[in-house]
């Protein structure tokens, strides 16, 4: 046998073992993070959400919750659901793709994944909501508003991605995930490996300067998305995002929606000064809520802010920049990450590994 037949086989059986770990991996993922809620198959797509009925006489609008890249529904349902249960009718939903939902077809984009939530809220009788969309999940948001003005109650978008970014460069694994073969191929035996061996990491930046809290990636079951078909649909969401919102950009000025803008100065993940200030430029009306020292996580770190602009939203009166100098004075000191974290100037997600 020659060097170069020897070199395949050893490769070959490399991958073999890295597709049989990743699989086991998988499976161990879900044992330990199952479902928490219910399932329905609208336009096609199986959906897993938490749905929480409306109290008999709700305070609030319904309310929508929509995650980030990497995530699903319990990033924002841990911390903000013992705030607003009781109060609204909530639902908090994976994504297509991520989670327990299935990616389903027609999901590929924003506005696919907008007409999806539309079809859940139809089957559940929610009329009118106000949306929530965290990072990834603003631009599911907006696409929402644009689509459906009349059933939009109220935007809360915190640390959004919606605006062209200079040069569109995401982190290298999500352009070598999205490809049709190799990232496939990827996916089924590298993501879960590597993606095990930086998610420590990966959370910190996420949060940093800002500290993680105890136990967020247990709470949150964010290894969910180092399974094969989460974390290729999450490659594929976060690859195509730079093409949707270069379209969608100019079409925010449609939104009448009242809007609040949740950002920190020290986000890691996305350039907050192009995508918060430029939400707040382009909605009109819009009221951006601008936190020093925080970084690409205000609904974990100041989830009662979060809760303050759902109430402005539905027309409470609540003084967000008050409440922004209460948190900025308690984080004031947070210098977390710092050194290993570094801002993402060349790209959309150019510090993390996984998670926004």
């Amino acid at each position: 046998m020659n060097l170069f037949a020897a070199a395949g086989y050893f490769l070959l059986a490399l991958f073999v073992a890295l597709g049989g770990a990743t699989r086991l991996g998988a499976w161990l993922i879900e044992r330990r993070n199952p479902p928490v809620g219910a399932f329905l198959t609208v336009q096609g797509t199986r959906l897993h959400f938490v749905h929480v009925p409306a109290p008999a006489r709700p305070e609030l609008p319904a309310i929508v919750f929509l995650h980030g890249a990497s995530s699903n529904l319990r990033d924002q349902m841990v911390p903000l659901k013992p705030l607003l249960e009781g109060r609204s009718e909530l639902l908090f939903l994976d994504r297509p793709g991520l989670g327990w939902s299935e990616r389903g077809s027609g999901n590929e984009t924003p506005f696919g994944q907008a007409r999806t939530l539309t079809a859940l809220m139809d089957r559940l009788g929610m009329e009118r909501a106000i949306l929530v969309g965290h990072s990834f999940g603003a631009a599911a948001a907006t696409a929402f508003a644009l689509d459906n003005p009349g059933r939009t109650a109220g935007l809360v978008l915190i640390s959004p991605a919606t605006h062209p970014w200079p040069g569109g460069a995401t982190s290298w694994y999500y352009s070598v995930t999205s490809a049709p073969i190799v990232g496939r191929l990827f996916a089924a035996t590298l993501a879960w490996p590597g993606g095990t061996l930086r998610l420590a990491q990966a959370s910190t930046c996420v949060f940093s300067p800002n500290k993680a809290p105890e136990g967020y990636t247990a709470l949150a079951a964010i290894a969910l998305v180092l399974r094969p078909s989460a974390f290729r649909a999450n490659a594929l969401d976060v690859a195509d995002l730079y093409r949707h919102v270069s379209e969608t950009a100019p079409r925010y000025r449609e939104i009448a929606a009242r809007t609040i803008v949740i950002s920190g100065d020290k986000d890691t993940v996305v350039d907050e000064e192009i995508h918060s200030i430029g939400l707040a430029r382009d909605i009109r009306g819009a009221e951006l809520v601008w936190v020093r020292n925080l970084g690409h996580k205000p609904d974990w770190i100041a989830p009662e802010l979060v809760v303050a602009a759902i109430e402005k939203t539905a027309g409470a009166d609540r003084d967000l920049q008050a409440l922004a100098a209460q948190v900025e004075a308690r984080i004031a000191s947070d210098r977390y990450g710092e050194g290993i974290c570094t801002k993402a100037k060349a790209g959309l997600l150019g510090a993390q590994p996984l998670t926004e």
